[in-house]
């Protein structure tokens, strides 16, 4: 009986070790020599390292199958390059960085989420701005950002290639908690989309929380205070819980699509060591016939970019139709049209950049994928 006994907890704890836990990271920006927004008595570094504290004790009570990382626990400088690298290398399933806001008009307030993106919004690239200077307290930052400069406009472009990946799941997450910091009558400035560094450095959904303006007298008392930073926490605790019953959900409907085996449909051409899966949708306008060349240079559009398969009829494609996906670096990676002609294929980027300003051309060989240069090259 001992032996039946023994066996039945082992039994047990392996299935509890083989569970992958949700690693969240929370991120309490600035810190240290760099205080973020200051204001009414207060710094903004402290606010949200309490407020982040706070959310990961109610996280670590409430569940059992959640581990919570932080950037730091303590008043300690953590650079911005560090910030996505401790989520990227936890294998992190979310980023949740908190923040402060602050505004030269004392009268702005109220809480909003961002998420990556590009927003031509003059008051929202001021605030993109003035997170992304944090880089600037760093001798070398120009090599450490890859030549980023936080001041410039022109440095926010670099981020627009990567404006869909993980768009939905970090939508659903920024709007969880946005709609609970609401629910605690925090003014609502409602989702947006931003060029923060740490949101585009990091390899899984990710978003950014301003939970209100130091520069704004009842805000700064507000968040200051241990009520007002107890109800902030627990708002968005609520709002991580409800975001992890989507997450939960959502894998458990791509785990049953990967048990189905369709025998019947032909297999795909390889790319990168992965397969192509074309969509079943037929496409909104017509392509070009002619496929391939002698040298079998292909060219395409990439829309976005996700790590879960995303159904034909899902709004995100905004009603192209035809799309198809390649598999590369654990990312389904969806494009648009195919053609041999790269004039084509600039026209047809055109008439599509409206709805996705962000799409750009790719170019395969053999259904291997080079970069376009090299395709215009063979092609020559």
């Amino acid at each position: 009986m001992r032996t039946i006994s023994f066996f039945f907890v082992l039994f047990l704890c392996c299935i509890q070790l083989s569970a992958k836990n949700f690693v969240v990271v929370l991120d309490p920006g600035h810190g240290g020599k760099d205080p973020g927004a200051v204001g009414y008595g207060g710094q903004e570094k402290d606010i949200n390292l309490n407020v982040a504290k706070k959310v990961g004790k109610l996280i670590e009570d409430k569940f059992d199958n959640v581990t919570v990382i932080y950037t730091r626990t303590t008043d300690k400088y953590v650079t911005l390059k560090e910030r996505p690298e401790i989520a990227n290398k936890a294998n992190a399933d979310l980023f949740i960085s908190i923040h402060t806001n602050a505004a030269e008009n004392s009268s702005a307030y109220g809480v909003e989420c961002f998420v990556r993106g590009v927003d031509k919004n003059n008051a929202n690239l001021s605030v993109v701005q003035r997170e992304n200077s944090v880089m600037l307290l760093e001798d070398n930052y120009k090599e450490i950002y890859q030549g980023f400069d936080p001041k410039s406009t022109d440095s926010q472009i670099m981020f627009e290639v990567m404006q869909n990946t993980y768009s939905r799941n970090n939508l659903k997450a920024a709007q969880s908690i946005q709609d609970e910091l609401i629910k605690i009558k925090r003014h609502d400035r409602g989702v947006r989309q931003a060029g923060f560094w740490v949101l585009h450095q990091t390899k899984m959904p990710s978003i950014l929380i301003e939970l209100g303006f130091i520069t704004n007298n009842n805000e700064a008392r507000y968040m200051l205070s241990e009520n007002g930073q107890n109800a902030m926490a627990n708002a968005i605790f609520k709002g991580f819980a409800e975001y992890k019953k989507f997450h939960d959900s959502t894998s458990d409907i791509n785990k049953s699509k990967s048990e189905i085996t369709t025998p019947q449909q032909p297999q795909q051409p390889k790319i990168d060591t992965t397969t192509t899966v074309k969509k079943t949708q037929k496409p909104t306008k017509p392509q070009n016939d002619t496929l391939k060349t002698a040298n079998n240079i292909l060219f395409k559009i990439q829309i976005m970019a996700s790590t879960t398969l995303i159904q034909d009829n899902d709004p995100q494609f905004k009603g192209l139709k035809g799309c198809e996906y390649y598999k590369e670096g654990g990312y389904y990676k969806y494009t648009y049209g195919k053609t041999a002609s790269y004039s084509e294929i600039v026209e047809l980027r055109k008439s599509i950049i409206n709805k996705f300003p962000e799409a750009f051309i790719i170019a395969f060989n053999n259904d291997k994928k080079i970069t376009v240069q090299q395709a215009q090259q063979l092609l020559k």
